[in-house]
């Protein structure tokens, strides 16, 4: 606030950016190019001398005006070109997708702050959903009612992928202790595993859990591979999916095939599992497979293969729907590619959904379990699609 000379009026000038802080927004994917909107508040006050008496008042003046700028509530959906319906960000591949398509909704982004946003899950009984912030070393949440986004645990340990078991609880795989832990219902933190066969695991990155109870999770060890999302530390074990027993806790390697295994998803009837494989290419023309596994008597993988390429980008994570449909991250193939791509059971590609960042994770939502959450670098992206995701709970 700027005091000026008496007689004149006081003009107060707040400053509100997309971009500049962690508060939440609402901008419809056609229009995300960070602004900095300046909002005058004009304040009249008599001709009189300004001294700490007209001083206090014009501050109280103030404050009492701040409630009533539709900029000041973090829920505010920003001053934004909107978007004509039917969204053209979510598009119609094949026509088996026209049905997951709602046409008056669009992409909207939620938040940006994050340097590489991860592993989303959602908490239905809080309505709130949790996402990783890797390079910051902090889990954030967003609240649906009011889409403010705080700190939920700083620091995370260089936290990943998240999931909830059977009874609710959180479940994250922690890059820079290199474990997987349970966060009770009482706030406290079980570790479940860091070890096998007496070897630190490498960075535990993304888990799913299947309905015996049995937590199965992929060891790739991006985050002893740098500081940025961990720390740099030598590989004692091979690059493993693993199936952790509910009772024993023993963990088995169930995959050991894979250069970088990442996201995972079970199929609905969790006959299959898909596993992407995030590696570098060997040889030239080589796929960067998403791949899938027939589960044997829910503990065994076999008759592993190919079951969609992601040439010329990458996957990351991935999310079934009720229907079968395999719905994954996509990116670092630039505009056109990043955003999520949705296969049929049979691997055809048959719709997407474009943004303008890498898209890392994603999962399904909302009251409904109807609206898709994308963890995409920076930001956080939700659409709704007339469909429903696959997880329990």
């Amino acid at each position: 606030m700027t005091l000026r000379a008496p007689g004149m009026h006081y003009g107060l000038h707040f400053r509100f950016g997309a971009g500049t802080r962690d508060d939440s927004t609402m901008a419809p994917l056609g229009s995300l190019v960070s602004t900095h909107d300046t909002v005058p508040l004009q304040i009249l006050l008599p001709k009189a001398p300004m001294n700490r008496r007209n001083f206090i008042n014009l501050s109280a003046l103030a404050g009492s005006a701040l409630p009533f700028d539709p900029f000041a509530l973090p829920s505010r959906q920003e001053r934004k070109t909107p978007v004509v319906y039917p969204d053209p960000a979510v598009e119609i591949v094949d026509p088996r997708f026209a049905k997951y398509k709602v046409g008056n909704a669009a992409v909207e982004r939620l938040y940006t702050g994050a340097r590489w946003a991860e592993g989303p899950v959602w908490f239905g009984d809080g309505r709130y959903l949790l996402f990783s912030d890797i390079p910051n070393n902090r889990i954030l949440r967003w609240l649906e009612d009011t889409g403010e986004v705080s700190v939920f645990r700083s620091p995370s340990n260089y936290s990943n992928g998240n999931y909830r078991d059977r009874q609710g609880r959180l479940l994250t795989c922690e890059h820079d202790s290199r474990r997987v832990t349970r966060t009770e219902h009482d706030g406290s933190i079980t570790v479940l595993i860091d070890r096998f066969q007496g070897k630190q695991l490498n960075a535990p990155n993304d888990l799913v859990v299947h309905s015996d109870g049995a937590i199965w999770f992929t060891d790739p060890g991006y985050g002893i591979m740098s500081d940025y999302e961990g720390h740099k530390a030598s590989f004692e074990l091979p690059a493993n999916v693993y199936r952790l027993d509910p009772n024993t806790r023993q963990a088995t390697v169930v995959a050991n095939d894979m250069d970088k295994p990442n996201g995972l998803c079970f199929s609905p009837d969790e006959k299959k599992l898909y596993v992407v494989d995030t590696g570098a290419p060997k040889h030239p023309g080589d796929p960067h497979p998403i791949r899938v596994y027939d589960v044997d008597d829910g503990v065994h993988l076999k008759n592993g293969g190919l079951f969609a390429n992601m040439s010329p980008g990458s996957s990351d994570g991935i999310r079934c729907d009720v229907d079968g449909n395999v719905w994954s991250a996509a990116g670092w193939a630039g505009e056109g590619f990043n955003g999520v791509h949705i296969f049929a059971p049979e691997g055809t590609l048959i719709g997407k959904i474009h943004i303008p960042e890498t898209c890392a994770n994603l999962c399904f939502g909302g009251a409904k379990r109807n609206r898709l959450f994308m963890a995409a670098s920076q930001s956080l992206y939700s659409v709704y699609v007339d469909t429903l995701g696959a997880q329990t709970p």
